[in-house]
């Protein structure tokens, strides 16, 4: 095989700069139609989808009721105490507390955490016992409430 000089290429270095020039400028018109197509794809406001009356941004603005899945009820429920009920207030955060009918047996706890709703006025009756809260809860918790409610005596603690 006969013996070949070396192959020199004139202009490599400006050719390799423009290439990478011309990269550049490819790479910022692929992120702009990028980001011009995910604008118009994105939900408007006022087009009535699912997600139109929810604030854009961080997950955190969604309420804390609101979970999937979750279905609140409002469940009356009747506290042995009626001078612990005249302290609450809607929107109370209470832990609802099962003793036995005769203050007797370990205390338990039906719901936690539950927020009340209403505190309707108490009844001029004193033979009815104790006084009402309504509570918001889901549908479980309420059906709970109402069998602990029939055979034992319930309390309320402030969260």
């Amino acid at each position: 095989m006969p013996h070949f000089a070396p192959v020199r290429v004139r202009g490599g270095r400006r050719a390799l700069h423009r290439l990478v020039a011309h990269r550049r400028r490819a790479l910022a018109a692929g992120l702009a139609v990028t980001a011009a197509a995910l604008v118009a794809a994105g939900p408007h406001p006022g087009s009535g989808g699912p997600d139109a009356r929810r604030a854009r941004g961080h997950p955190v603005a969604d309420p804390v009721g609101e979970r999937h899945g979750t279905r609140l009820v409002a469940a009356p429920v009747r506290i042995a105490d009626a001078g612990t009920v005249r302290l609450l207030r809607p929107g109370d955060r209470v832990d609802v507390v099962a003793t036995g009918a005769g203050g007797t047996g370990d205390a338990s706890v039906i719901a936690r955490g539950v927020r009340v709703t209403k505190v309707p006025e108490p009844e001029a009756d004193p033979a009815a016992g104790g006084a009402l809260v309504v509570v918001s809860v889901p549908r479980a918790t309420a059906h709970r409430l109402v069998g602990a409610g029939t055979t034992e005596r319930l309390a309320v603690t402030l969260c």
